[in-house]
């Protein structure tokens, strides 16, 4: 595929995202979790723990700016601002498809100077698992980490999205192994991500069988990547396909929950559908170790790093309140917090 067409198509996904566009039509399932209010929290606001270790580092809170956007040359500036704020924030960064940069177009600030920016935070470089199939294997995984100084890879599954993409990579077959055989020679932490349909508890425990190090279940709920190409496509029909799965997917609390469940023993992240801290919150009680937000910052991103410390701010705040109002001094605690009954 043409460096152009890549590069348009990522241009096309941030319009839709910034309009407002392929937002899901189920919601992710965190209204329906509800905690227990302390009356009488014997605490001190200022003083709850939001620490927790995530691929060898040390995060100040449990929270991942999550993959976005790769190729575009405004993408330079969203990444750099991506970048200053997780190193501010003391949370993890990781980063949209390095397919363009990987296949030799502009890498969109997908450089050295990512690491640059951003030296202590964990960072996660990104491919595509349909690419593995197709050339891309651990010599190109290990470029696309070498490329951001990255900590872990992400694989991301996005069978959805591909099957409605007009241009979409719709061959499958062999994906699975060349995953697998992936995982096992890279040598560095491999994180597997859905990308807005979720994760299933017996296909989770497949990707821990495997040797995946992190579970990203990217639950229904946020964005919905089948819709989204569906408003890019021309065809009236390729838009017809794509709506018919607007509501597709599993909701990422009851993804969260199935697998913390399945896979007791896994690191495991909570994306798709985040809207605040309490969200955050919630999703942490459901069993993730931390929490990834990407579309609900991507406009903050556009105008500066401040805008995205201050996005990230506010949903601190809102889980430490959360903590507070729940008794819990630390999120070890936040994950025993009682719930009201349905």
């Amino acid at each position: 595929m043409s460096d152009d067409v890549i590069r348009d198509r990522k241009d096309q996904h941030l319009d839709v995202v910034l309009s407002g566009g392929g937002r899901h039509a189920r919601d992710a399932g965190f209204d329906a979790v509800r905690f227990v209010h302390e009356a009488l929290p014997d605490l001190d606001h200022a003083k709850i723990d939001l620490g927790v270790d995530f691929l060898g580092r040390r995060l100040k809170a449990p929270f991942l700016i999550s993959s976005m956007t790769g190729g575009p040359s405004r993408a330079e500036a969203i990444n750099a601002h991506l970048a200053e704020a997780a190193q501010a924030l003391g949370i993890a960064l990781a980063v949209g498809s390095q397919r363009g940069a990987l296949e030799g177009g502009a890498d969109g600030g997908l450089n050295a100077s990512l690491r640059d920016r951003a030296p202590d935070t964990p960072i996660l470089a990104n491919i595509g698992a349909a690419q593995l199939t197709q050339g891309v294997g651990v010599d190109q995984a290990r470029r696309v980490m070498e490329m951001i100084g990255a900590d872990a890879l992400i694989v991301h599954l996005n069978p959805l999205q591909e099957a409605c993409q007009p241009e979409g990579d719709r061959d499958w077959w062999g994906v699975a192994a060349a995953l697998e055989a992936l995982i096992r020679s890279l040598n560095a932490p491999v994180v597997v991500k859905e990308t807005g349909a979720g994760i299933s508890a017996p296909t989770a425990r497949r990707l821990i069988g495997m040797g995946a190090a992190v579970i990203d279940v990217a639950g229904a709920g946020g964005a919905n990547w089948g819709l989204i190409e569906g408003q890019r496509a021309t065809s009236p029909a390729d838009k017809a396909h794509a709506l018919a799965f607007a509501d597709w997917g599993i909701p990422t609390a009851r993804a969260i929950a199935d697998v913390r469940a399945a896979c007791p023993e896994a690191t495991l992240i909570g994306s798709g559908g985040i809207r605040n801290g309490v969200d955050a919150a919630k999703a942490i009680r459901l069993g993730a170790d931390i929490v990834g937000q990407a579309a609900g910052v991507l406009e903050a991103a556009t105008r500066s790093s401040d805008a995205v410390v201050e996005h990230f701010d506010l949903a601190i705040r809102q889980l430490r309140t959360t903590c507070f109002c729940t008794g819990s001094a630390n999120l070890q605690d936040l994950r025993h917090a009682a719930l009201q009954s349905p």
